[in-house]
């Protein structure tokens, strides 16, 4: 098949529009509808059912679009590596994670990756659903747990923990619970069970509740939770990574935390040459040395 006619069928199809289409072309309405006719002719089928409102396309249609589809990914992944330089890092790099860790530990961190690349465009998604990086929503992902998806390059950045944790002013009025149970005498800052989260920290959490605290504050992320602890509300939940930029923080009953849970950084095999890929992972993992070492050192205060 004539590749001009399938670049053209695939515009035509994502735009739903000869009109819409021939704009992002630069060519005439004229001249897509002809080149969709001779596409059908060659092909001996109809591509597209035509009406007032535009174009849907028909069965055989959707077949060729998902065809056209994996070659343009598969074209602009191949034009990432040329353009990707061995002396210089550019372009647009999607990177996904939960919004917890994007807001509370990577965003602060991404003016030393800037100032190393100045050149880098990030397009950062955070959410709670896991993307497809096969099929390319995202370059790189962290998450927390293992992805399931196929070719993937995957490694294990570290384990983090939820944990209690509180302000010494706020301490210092309310004072100090010493028992699981005195936690019914203090407000507890949470994110709700039912909120997207880790099974781990939703298990900690139900243990908490149950002990039905006289005042609390559930808020749906991790940073709404920062705040409140921040801002001597209460006890909060927190993961242990958050607490490394804020080391003034309380632990509080230091032998209560959640089950491990593993923070993996993954990305589709066929960018494993991609500068771009490689730059982001080599400063995730410097930068991630700086949790271990605050993991390591509060365990060895409790110990």
């Amino acid at each position: 098949m004539d590749w001009d006619k399938l670049r053209i069928f695939h515009a035509v199809a994502d735009a739903g529009s000869l009109t819409h289409a021939g704009d992002v072309l630069h060519l005439s309405q004229s001249a897509v509808s002809r080149q969709i006719r001779a596409l059908e002719d060659s092909l001996g089928t109809t591509l597209f059912h035509r009406h007032a409102r535009g174009l849907i396309l028909t069965e055989q249609g959707e077949l060729l679009f998902e065809a056209t589809s994996s070659m343009v990914r598969k074209l602009d992944t191949t034009a990432a590596r040329i353009k990707d330089s061995e002396e210089h890092v550019f372009g647009e790099l999607k990177v996904t994670t939960t919004t917890g860790f994007g807001t509370l530990w990577l965003v602060p961190r991404l003016a030393k990756l800037y100032d190393r690349y100045p050149d880098l465009k990030i397009n950062l998604m955070l959410e709670e659903r896991v993307l497809d990086l096969p099929m390319r929503e995202a370059d790189v992902a962290i998450r927390m747990k293992e992805p399931n998806q196929q070719d993937l390059i995957r490694r294990r950045l570290l384990n983090i923990r939820m944990r209690l944790y509180a302000t010494p002013e706020y301490l210092g009025g309310a004072g100090t619970p010493q028992t699981l149970a005195d936690i019914a005498n203090y407000r507890l800052i949470c994110q709700s069970p039912e909120t997207p989260q880790v099974g781990a920290g939703a298990v900690l959490v139900q243990t908490l509740l149950a002990q039905n605290s006289s005042s609390l504050l559930m808020v749906n992320n991790y940073f709404g939770v920062l705040q409140g602890v921040l801002n001597h509300v209460g006890i909060g939940v927190l993961p242990d990574y958050v607490v490394a930029d804020f080391p003034n923080l309380i632990r509080v009953l230091p032998d209560l935390e959640s089950g491990e849970v593993p923070v993996f950084l993954a990305f589709p095999e066929e960018l494993r040459t991609s500068r771009r890929v490689s730059a982001f992972r080599d400063f995730v993992l410097e930068e991630i040395q700086s949790i271990r070492k605050f993991q390591a050192e509060s365990d060895g205060d409790m110990a």
